[in-house]
């Protein structure tokens, strides 16, 4: 396959792939209906973007080997229907990734929390050491010019493995397509109910997961996890285990220390979340032959992936970290991060809600709790995008109730978010801003210039 259409080439995922096969030798072209940051500057600085958004059945031409289907485009997308038309061969992103990596050994990181840092270190400690590998993971990481890379040399294939479904033609969650060699599950904590709407569904896709690993192959898994306990020891699989749990660790002046048998370790990064994702990074490098000291070299320079409780600023009053988190288990993990690391200071924790599972009244309940560590509790959401995607209007009294607190501070207005950050006396604190999007456009690093 040498010629590649990409329909919806400007997701997150999809233009990493688009520049991955173009890296390649690939011919690829591509089309959407909106390309926004980074990927429309990244595509364009490799001749990728689409000269005009839209979708056109001229794209689609007999000579293509294959067409790419994004989950962005919907069932009736035009481009998709003359390919079929064609009989053109059309793959899901991860369909295309197995197709890719086949040949090789499959490492695939999953779990509803914590597979993008566990990729990301376990990329970084083979960084370090100069070991070559492909690889696909879902946040930027200082070093690596793209998030997907696939050579025809490379004995080893490292993939962030997500539950989602794969494509509006292929409704399997896309870690089921890729049968790794090598497995991890991180946690389970129902997630994405517009597509699982029961706990049951939501952990079926993890047993699937585990009867899709290779015969002989190996699983690691959090052992502190009773969701991922109960799946492991239900497997039927004739698969190796290798179980973990949280690593000793102690917190002096503001740094987390690792202890190990060579001494304690200094890391970039916090929190006990931190800390078991690290542990499952270790195991799967072991597995990949790693030694443990190697391992611990090269972690201490981990600086944490993109979004991932990234630093926004720090002066002498205050710290602004930025998160990805916005499902439960994540907003309650990285607020204990934060205040365990800070004890000294108040936390500021805002949270924007904003994806249909967050959205949703019967699911908002999962929240209770969830930012009950912090000192000053936040939440924004915005009307209209209750509107756009059609669903019943929430209210700040729904929130309050559904977190249970009725202290949390509600606001419906990006601007009047914006407003009460910039006015807020800063000293002493530490401000934690969670979410999957961005606060309607705020810039983070105005509000928070010191």
């Amino acid at each position: 396959m040498k010629k590649v259409h990409f329909i919806a080439i400007g997701g997150s995922a999809m233009h990493n792939l688009a520049l991955a096969l173009q890296a390649k030798g690939y011919i690829v072209t591509g089309s959407d209906d909106a390309i926004f940051e980074p990927s429309k500057t990244r595509l364009a600085n490799k001749g990728l973007l689409p000269e005009r958004m839209g979708w056109s059945t001229d794209h689609i031409t007999p000579d293509l080997d294959a067409v790419i289907l994004g989950m962005h485009a919907h069932a009736d997308n035009p481009e998709m229907l003359k390919a079929q038309e064609l009989g053109l061969k059309i793959y899901s992103y991860p369909e295309f990734l197995y197709e890719q990596s086949k040949d090789k050994t499959r490492v695939v990181i999953g779990g509803s929390h914590g597979k993008t840092t566990i990729t990301s270190m376990i990329l970084h400690v083979l960084d370090y050491h100069g070991i070559d590998v492909d690889y696909m993971v879902g946040a930027q990481l200082d070093g690596f010019d793209i998030m997907v890379k696939l050579t025809n040399h490379n004995d080893f294939i490292i993939m962030e493995g997500d539950e989602y479904l794969s494509s509006a033609l292929d409704r399997r969650s896309k870690f089921l397509l890729y049968q790794p060699n090598i497995a991890l599950i991180s946690g389970i904590a129902w997630d994405h109910i517009n597509v699982f709407p029961t706990f049951a569904d939501y952990t079926q896709q993890f047993k699937s997961f585990v009867d899709c690993i290779v015969d002989g192959g190996a699983l690691i898994y959090n052992e502190t996890d009773p969701e991922v306990v109960q799946v492991v020891e239900q497997a039927e699989r004739a698969l190796k285990v290798f179980p973990y749990q949280l690593p000793a660790s102690y917190i002096e002046e503001g740094i987390t220390y690792l202890e190990t048998e060579e001494g304690p370790i200094p890391l970039e990064v916090f929190g006990n979340h931190n800390l078991m994702n690290l542990q499952g990074a270790l195991e799967i490098c072991k597995q990949l032959n790693v030694m443990e000291d190697d391992f611990y070299e090269a972690i201490q320079s981990f600086k944490g992936a993109s979004k991932r409780l990234e630093l926004i600023n720090r002066t002498s009053d205050f710290v602004a970290y930025k998160d990805f988190a916005h499902a439960p288990s994540k907003v309650t993990s990285v607020t204990h991060a934060v205040k365990d690391q800070y004890q000294d200071k108040e936390v500021v924790a805002c949270l924007e809600i904003h994806t249909y599972s967050s959205l949703n009244p019967e699911f908002l309940v999962q929240y209770k709790g969830a930012l009950d560590k912090a000192d000053i509790k936040i939440v924004h959401y915005d009307p209209e995008a209750l509107k756009i995607k059609r669903m019943d209007m929430i209210s700040p009294e729904d929130i309050k109730n559904a977190f249970g607190d009725q202290s949390i501070q509600v606001f419906t207005s990006s601007a009047d978010l914006k407003t009460y950050l910039e006015a807020i006396d800063k000293h002493n604190k530490v401000f934690l801003m969670m979410s999957s999007g961005s606060f309607g456009g705020m810039d983070l690093n105005h509000v928070f210039k010191g």
